[in-house]
């Protein structure tokens, strides 16, 4: 999966949990899945739109209540939700909040090697500075994200590493999400 792909699913804070419980096995029904990931309803519903809009889940024609549709994972689903549960696996429980943040697990992703700020910028051609600040300041307060600072180079910068549940999920995700610079 390329990152510009990625960043898409996790602009919305549930695509990854949904994702994640339908590898899992939960049902594709709407109660379960909400039950499973603990989303508000309406939070629910814009994520669950976005996976239909974006090609990674499909309504079941040929099942279920019409009030209460059934959705399956098409075949870029099934794959994206191998991902999601990997994912989950390694993420501590504690810590789900800050995954559903939509720029922690893209900036986790550049951060497979340690990188400067301006590095991770540019494998996320559309993040901005405020948001790849914050997203590194609430990756560091949860000490996911390490920063230390070059003072060889002049001026000094800043290297920023992924370490402890932050480095294991940028592990998991290494193989799986590919940079394409133009």
């Amino acid at each position: 999966m390329d990152i510009a792909t990625f960043v898409n699913i996790t602009s919305r804070a549930w695509a990854v949990p949904i994702l994640a419980n339908l590898h899992a096995g939960i049902a594709g029904r709407q109660a379960p899945l909400l039950a499973a990931t603990g989303a508000s309803r309406t939070a629910f519903a814009q994520s669950m739109d976005h996976l239909i809009e974006i090609g990674l889940l499909e309504r079941n024609p040929g099942y279920g209540h019409p009030l209460r549709p059934e959705f399956r994972l098409t075949q870029p689903g099934e794959k994206a939700a191998a991902i999601a549960h990997k994912i989950q696996c390694v993420s501590p429980e504690g810590d789900q909040s800050l995954l559903r943040k939509s720029w922690t697990l893209p900036v986790l992703t550049s951060l497979q090697t340690p990188s400067r700020f301006n590095d991770i910028k540019r494998n996320l051609q559309t993040i901005t500075d405020r948001a790849l600040s914050q997203s590194l300041k609430s990756m560091e307060a949860k000490d996911w994200v390490h920063r230390s600072v070059d003072d060889t180079a002049r001026p000094p910068r800043s290297i920023y590493s992924a370490v402890n549940a932050g480095g294991a999920i940028s592990k998991v995700i290494a193989g799986e999400i590919s940079f394409f610079h133009q």
